[in-house]
């Protein structure tokens, strides 16, 4: 593809130049100067990482389109491009004895309960992915925001319930899917004395990470959207963004905003937002105290 043919395929995937980039593995500058035409000549490889994640993106996209809502998407390795790696590498299945492994797309849940109790991991389409402990920004950021939204379903005494991660979250309700989004909102009724969630949150909330970075903004992005998660967000404690996909409408575009804004849920159809300073703030007295 020439460039302005990969720019016309960006846009109309909706992706940005931030997740482009995670997902070809490439720097975030290197992308912004082929998309905005400061460089002239490109590398032929660095053209080719992006065609690929695009042209990836644009199967996955049919394929959705072509199964009808409400049913999983399977992720292959055929699926993928080679710069996937961040996602690949950080499976775990190396880390079983040798006659519990089996072959990325076959593990299931009683693989997955059957783990050590201290293995935090993730089940995505019959593959492991590590989880590892989260840095001290990413807990406080979800301290946080744990606050604000259970200040904002309190106040309005609604039928929504937020809670934290690790909780268990069976995506698709199949046998090859475990998630645990690190904020989730429930609205509904649900078994209490259950050990997991079955099917989609109303809203998934994940805060990146250099480890969980592509599998965030790309891979769990199409499988929380296509099990029916109705808004999710992003949020990048590097960039200091949150991007928000509201997905009832199919919308593929996300609305991007800064720590200092005040941010809609969408779920609540204009009873609750998420006023981010708060959190920005908190960030900026733990910074000030050398903490």
């Amino acid at each position: 593809m020439t460039i302005e043919e990969l720019k016309t395929k960006k846009t109309t995937l909706g992706l940005t130049n931030e997740m482009i980039a995670a997902s070809a593995g490439i720097p975030l500058s290197t992308v912004q100067k082929i998309m905005s035409g400061a460089t002239k000549a490109p590398r032929k490889s660095t053209l080719v990482a992006i065609e690929t994640v695009l042209s990836a993106e644009e199967r996955r996209r049919n394929n959705m389109a072509g199964m009808g809502p409400g049913r999983s998407q399977s992720y292959t390795n055929e699926d993928l491009p080679e710069t996937y790696g961040t996602v690949k590498e950080s499976t775990v299945g190396y880390n079983l004895a040798p006659e519990k492994k089996k072959k990325d797309g076959e593990y299931t849940l009683d693989d997955y309960y059957a783990l050590p109790d201290e293995r935090r991991v993730e089940l995505i389409d019959g593959v492991f992915y590590d989880m590892s402990a989260p840095a001290v920004i990413h807990q406080k950021i979800l301290g946080e925001l744990f606050i604000l939204f259970r200040e904002c379903m309190d106040a309005h005494e609604g039928e929504c319930e937020v809670y934290l991660s690790p909780c268990d979250v069976r995506l698709d309700c199949d046998n090859k899917t475990m998630v645990q989004p690190d904020l989730l909102v429930i609205c509904g009724p649900y078994d209490l004395g259950a050990k997991r969630f079955e099917g989609a949150p109303d809203l998934a909330l994940e805060i990146l990470s250099p480890s969980t970075r592509s599998k965030d903004m790309l891979l769990k992005l199409y499988k929380y959207q296509n099990a029916g998660v109705k808004e999710y967000w992003i949020v990048d404690p590097d960039r200091e963004t949150v991007m928000v996909y509201d997905f009832r409408d199919d919308n593929f575009y996300p609305e991007k905003y800064d720590f200092d804004s005040v941010i809609p849920i969408h779920i609540s159809d204009g009873q609750c937002s998420i006023d981010f300073s708060r959190v920005n703030r908190a960030l900026r007295k733990v910074r000030s105290a050398g903490i």
